[in-house]
Formats: structure tokens, C-alpha cells, sequence
């Protein structure tokens, strides 16, 4: 009984938008900004660790910054966190 419970509450709020908006289009600002909303939750979860990842604060930053320039040469996911990777471990060899 416990699992299927928690099954029904989790697919109610799943289902609700789907129904309430089934035939109606959002205005353009509010498409907007719900295409946004995964970006700014990401980076909402990831810059407080950015800070907090070890000692060195740099370790954070520098790996932030790595995926950052990957990312923003268009790569995909994959390659940005394996690119971020890679200069961390570059950074964690020498420093």
C-alpha cells in the first residue's frame, strides 16, 4: 500500500500539467523561461560545490571554468565533464 501511495503522489503533479494545458498554448515569455528553468536549477545545485569541493578553492574554479569554455564551445555534455575532468587531473598532477 506504501508503494503504490507514493506512486499516485508522484504521478498527480506529473499528470496535472498535461491535463490543465492539454490544447493551450503559453505566451512566448513564459516558454521562455520554462526553457530555462533546467539551466538555472543546474547551475543552482553545482555552484555551491564549485566553492566547497576541497581545500583549494582553485580546484573548483578551475574546474568550473574548464567546463565552462568547453561547454560554451558547443560540445556535448559528455565532452564537457570529460574535458573537465581531464584538466582537473592535469591540474591535480602538478599541483
Amino acid at each position: 500500500m506504501m508503494i503504490i501511495g507514493m506512486g499516485v503522489v508522484t504521478f498527480i503533479p506529473r499528470m496535472l500539467p498535461f491535463i490543465m494545458f492539454r490544447g493551450k498554448e503559453l505566451p512566448p515569455f513564459l516558454q521562455g523561461v520554462l526553457k530555462n528553468v533546467p539551466y538555472a536549477t543546474l547551475g543552482a545545485l553545482i555552484f555551491p560545490a564549485v566553492l566547497y569541493i576541497q581545500e583549494d578553492i582553485w580546484y573548483g574554479v578551475i574546474g568550473a571554468l574548464a567546463a565552462f569554455a568547453v561547454a560554451f564551445l558547443g560540445a556535448n555534455v559528455i565532452v564537457v565533464v570529460m574535458g573537465s575532468i581531464a584538466v582537473l587531473s592535469a591540474y591535480s598532477l602538478f599541483f
